[in-house]
């Protein structure tokens, strides 16, 4: 029985090290090297730093990694609840982390722009390239942040009715969920409002709250013990 307090904190440590990894390289190194309507500078910055970009590509695999691992020990956490839900969210999730492997070859393209091989290019054309592809994967973020939506939805009204777990850890999976969806269908509709949709999706720092309460608190072992047998 206490097996799933264990996979509940390995779930949270699992997700603290994606909050730690994620904002290096999705918000430090774009913001360190990438310069908005100058595409050789941006060039420039990523050929003096290529350890940083390069170190970013490896935070961006080490997150999608994790979500793989993560995307099963949620599952099991939250099965008892509904197995037809519990296979919604993770599914939802899993689709995100597929998303953010193949979004990954967008940081490939622009290191083989700047490798200095495809000299078929002027250097504006190669620099006006590699802002092409900074871009896309800078708005492919767009596309995995709604599947993470439909999981936290589905995820939060699981951890709502769960009973082992609180409540109010649900609400905050829903609000979270709103702040992505908010952003993600403002940006694409709205672009030219990006810096307000973005600051609605800061709020979604608040899901950091269910990863420190499975660690420090972990799950209410007899409530669940009672789902597994009515679920059985």
């Amino acid at each position: 029985m206490n097996s799933i307090n264990k996979t509940a904190r390995i779930a949270a440590i699992l997700t603290l090290v994606i909050v730690v990894f994620a904002p290096f390289s999705m918000i430090y190194v774009p913001t360190t090297l990438v310069v908005p309507r100058d595409a050789a500078a941006t060039s420039n910055n990523i050929m003096a730093s290529q350890g940083l970009f390069r170190a970013g590509m490896v935070s961006d695999s080490i997150v999608f990694l994790i979500e793989i691992v993560l995307t099963v020990l949620l599952y099991v956490l939250i099965k008892p609840v509904n197995k037809t839900l519990s296979l919604v969210a993770a599914f939802s999730r899993l689709a995100m982390t597929v998303i953010q492997g193949i979004n990954l070859m967008n940081h490939f393209f622009v290191l083989l722009l700047l490798g200095g091989t495809l000299t078929v290019f002027a250097p504006d054309q190669l620099n006006a390239l590699v802002m092409l592809f900074l871009n896309a994967h800078e708005n492919v973020v767009l596309i995995w942040g709604l599947f993470f939506s439909l999981h936290l939805f589905v995820f939060g009204y699981l951890v709502y009715k769960s009973g082992y777990l609180p409540k109010f850890l649900g609400i905050l999976l829903f609000i979270v969920a709103f702040c992505y969806l908010i952003q993600d269908f403002g940006n694409m509709l709205f672009p030219q409002y990006k810096a307000l949709f973005t600051s609605i999706g800061s709020l979604a720092f608040l899901e950091v709250a269910f990863p420190l309460w499975l660690l420090f608190k972990g799950v209410n072992v007899e409530q669940w013990q009672k789902r597994v047998s009515e679920s059985a």
